[in-house]
């Protein structure tokens, strides 16, 4: 649906944050009378109320009789299609999309397909991916646009025809706006698929369904996939060519050393992409780069330059002996585990838990049992820390883990400080989202910087969003 086809129906936004706010601008650039209802919290009418729009109103009362007096509801990502309201709405006949629907369809050609342009998902490392992608490519000398889930709204784009290829994160929130914009990417890069977001998705297997909707319901040219991964491996795309990395005959790692095929490319190990799993996807990049049609071994080298990004295994210094580490972004266990992995050879305190979805921990529980993660302490806390103690419990009994509960954030650095007599790593890894505790990732991962002494401002920018 593009904004024009608006016009003329009964039009809803579901959300008045970053994305809802940025929806609204790009509509009244093109259609300054639609009348336009704004659903949102009590807190936000006033804002609404105060830009002094007449075709604009608020209402707080988001039930599903109100959602039915739509023809059309854009909703913010964090709003899922699956709440009871959202579902009775659409029975009686509203259609739901997002600002992902609107910008694909307005910059998709006549066949339907996003020409040049790449969209990039995983459970995990898939902004690290996308910002990487963008880097390679501008080293090349071609003018592009990163935007989506990373940080900018696709709807805060500015048209620049100058504009070579767009990279395009989705987080499984979005990936269904994808496909229903009936545009489809020129190139999409599926990462990994580990359970997440089941709050929001209502179970793991419709998390996963709608996760690969960006590769069985968007039909892109080609599709980018993990050989590595159980799930992904065994995917047919009868609609799409698929081209594989970390398998011998594409780009993969041998230990930290990247080859493409049988022939050895350079050594992973000094590149900024902390842990191996970054490194790894590398490949996914390059094998994408490939995908466009350029020399991704030609490319490949300026990695060396990437930039990091801030809350995803951020090193943020040395305090009294101690080395702060931020991992805020992770809001799963395997993440937390590839965290632990990266700082295996130190003595490592990791605070973990957070918004309770109903994500098992068993596997984290498996891979302290196995010895396959050592850290000196695990402390908990958030809504799940509780359910993650009475887990862990016996094996760090076992293991000789110093375990505890912490009450919030700034009693966990201080347990983790207590037990790091000798030094070490305090590693912000916690697994599970922020929410009822911060309103973000980003606002606890600054937090985190605060306590432990750093400038929470100097390490939060997210280098090389929009176009250059």
């Amino acid at each position: 649906m593009r904004i024009s086809q608006l016009e003329g129906r009964v039009v809803g936004l579901w959300g008045w944050g970053r994305e809802g706010r940025a929806t609204y601008r790009a509509i009244r650039a093109r259609l300054p009378q639609l009348p336009l209802t704004v659903l949102c919290g009590a807190d936000e009418v006033a804002d609404v109320d105060a830009l002094g729009d007449a075709a604009l109103q608020a209402r707080s009362d988001v039930t599903a009789q109100c959602l039915s007096s739509f023809d059309v509801v854009i909703k913010s990502p964090g709003i899922s299609p699956y709440r009871p309201e959202a579902v009775a709405a659409t029975e009686q006949g509203t259609r739901f999309i997002g600002a992902t629907t609107l910008w694909c369809a307005e910059h998709a050609n006549a066949r339907g397909l996003l020409a040049r342009t790449v969209c990039v998902t995983g459970t995990k490392g898939k902004s690290t991916t996308s910002s990487l992608l963008a880097h390679l490519l501008r080293a090349g000398g071609h003018v592009t646009a990163l935007a989506g889930n990373i940080g900018l709204p696709l709807l805060e784009l500015p048209d620049a025809p100058d504009v070579e290829f767009h990279v395009i994160e989705l987080s499984s929130y979005q990936t269904g706006n994808l496909a229903a914009s009936g545009a489809g990417p020129e190139v999409a890069v599926v990462l990994n698929l580990f359970p997440e977001h089941l709050d929001w998705h209502g179970s793991e297997q419709r998390y996963i369904e709608d996760k690969l909707k960006l590769v069985t319901h968007a039909r892109p040219c080609i599709a980018v996939l993990n050989a590595a991964d159980p799930l992904l491996s065994a995917l047919k795309l009868p609609d799409s060519e698929i081209r594989w990395f970390g398998r011998q005959d594409g780009w993969h790692l041998r230990g930290d050393a990247l080859y493409r095929g049988d022939a050895f490319v350079m050594d992973t190990l000094p590149l900024p992409l902390p842990g191996r799993h970054n490194r790894g996807n590398l490949c996914a990049v390059l094998t994408a780069i490939e995908a466009l049609g350029l020399d991704a071994a030609a490319l490949a080298p300026h990695a060396a330059s990437f930039q990091s990004l801030p809350h995803r295994l951020q090193v943020l210094g040395t305090r009294d002996g101690l080395t702060y580490v931020n991992d805020s972004i992770s809001t799963t266990p395997h993440a937390s585990l590839a965290a632990l992995d990266c700082f295996r050879a130190q003595d490592v305190a990791i605070l973990v838990g957070g918004h309770d979805r109903g994500v098992d921990w068993q596997a984290f529980a498996d891979a302290l049992a196995n010895g396959d993660a050592a850290p000196v302490a695990v402390i908990t806390m958030g809504q799940n820390g509780p359910r993650i103690l009475e887990l862990l419990a016996p094996i760090a009994a076992e293991r000789g883990i110093a375990l505890s509960a912490a009450t919030d954030l700034a009693d966990a650095m201080r347990q983790a400080r207590a037990v790091l007599v000798d030094g070490g790593v305090v590693l912000l890894s916690p697994g599970a989202p922020s929410f009822g505790m911060y309103r973000d990732y980003v606002e606890r991962g600054r937090h985190f910087a605060a306590l432990a002494g750093f400038d929470p401002d100097s390490i939060s920018a997210i280098p090389g969003l929009g176009i250059a």
